[in-house]
């Protein structure tokens, strides 16, 4: 197997809260090869986001903090690295994507005051031709008039055409890896779909890595080569798509797939997960998922083993549905 370009290994990342420290990524071991895009689905509050805010070491501070695990990038682990360091890496080499642009972007400066801030910072680019860049990216990102365009202000655009100015300032300094932070979800079926299209159009293009996280598996399947699926901070399958969607292991993967409405209605109700997500300060012992399982006995009470499911298809379960 080729050498990933990021590799995370026993990520724990905690939050102090008034209750104590809880652990909103516990344990996450996840590796992302060269040109690759890897979808990290789950409910929300199962620890995605902050497994991409670990990677970038944008958690919030003193809260939140990397208690545990490595994170290695270039022969680097971004973990031990010193914050003059990270913030070179950031942009340059791993670029963010977050879910909406209105929360990144400054609406008092136009669009191309931004862009051409980022590059001069990251790329040492003079003024005039940082521009032009910023122009290039923008055309390549599917905006319409890029030179007009950089003039405008945030509120200006319509949510599509901002995500695709967080796509092209994402790009801009080129980098190996892009973490996409649910980018589609605010926004309708119809601009998802493009947005969804010119990711994998400027992955073909460029040679990038991407860190898919969402909760829609309809847009894992358009997009992504693996996945992993999250639980309560923890992985708790992970595999190649079309494996995944034919023959999901573990339980909750199975609740996700039943959970979801298909198209014309055929499958008559649907079926909910039964239960709700338990507070990360006070899991359950064993499996966090047990007391939501149909599947759940006395094993479950002892953390569940990774268990091989087939080539490439592992799955944290006593149970997993493989076994019968």
């Amino acid at each position: 197997m080729p050498e990933p370009i990021l590799q995370i290994k026993g990520l724990i990342t905690q939050f102090q809260t008034r209750r104590g420290k809880v652990n909103a990524v516990d344990g996450v071991d996840l590796s992302l090869g060269r040109q690759e895009t890897l979808g990290v689905v789950g409910e929300s509050g199962c620890g995605k986001s902050v497994t991409a805010l670990s990677i970038m070491r944008l958690l919030p501070h003193p809260a939140g903090s990397i208690a545990a695990g490595q994170i290695h990038f270039q022969g680097m682990d971004l973990t031990t690295l010193k914050m003059a360091d990270m913030r070179r890496i950031r942009g340059n080499d791993i670029a963010m994507i977050f879910q909406e642009p209105m929360t990144c972007l400054n609406p008092v400066y136009s669009i191309g005051f931004q862009m051409v801030e980022t590059l001069r910072k990251h790329r040492r680019l003079p003024r005039r031709k940082a521009r032009r860049e910023a122009a290039r990216m923008l055309d390549m990102a599917g905006i319409p008039e890029p030179v007009q365009r950089l003039d405008d202000y945030p509120h200006q655009m319509s949510g599509g055409m901002r995500q695709r100015v967080m796509i092209a300032m994402a790009l801009s300094c080129r980098p190996q890896i892009i973490i996409a932070d649910e980018p589609t979800t605010a926004l309708d079926v119809t601009i998802q779909a493009q947005i969804l299209d010119l990711m994998a159009r400027l992955k073909d293009e460029t040679g990038m890595s991407i860190l898919f996280i969402t909760h829609d598996l309809a847009v894992v399947a358009e997009i992504c080569q693996r996945v992993a699926v999250m639980y309560t901070g923890k992985i708790v399958e992970n595999a190649g798509v079309q494996d995944l969607f034919s023959r999901p292991a573990h339980p909750y993967t199975v609740g996700l797939f039943q959970s979801l409405p298909s198209l014309g209605g055929k499958q008559g109700r649907l079926h909910p997960i039964a239960g709700m997500v338990p507070s990360l300060n006070n899991l359950p012992n064993g499996c966090a998922f047990k007391d939501r399982c149909f599947r759940a006995d006395r094993h479950c009470d002892q953390p569940p083993p990774w268990q091989a499911v087939a080539n490439d298809h592992q799955v944290r379960c006593w149970h997993p549905m493989e076994s019968g």
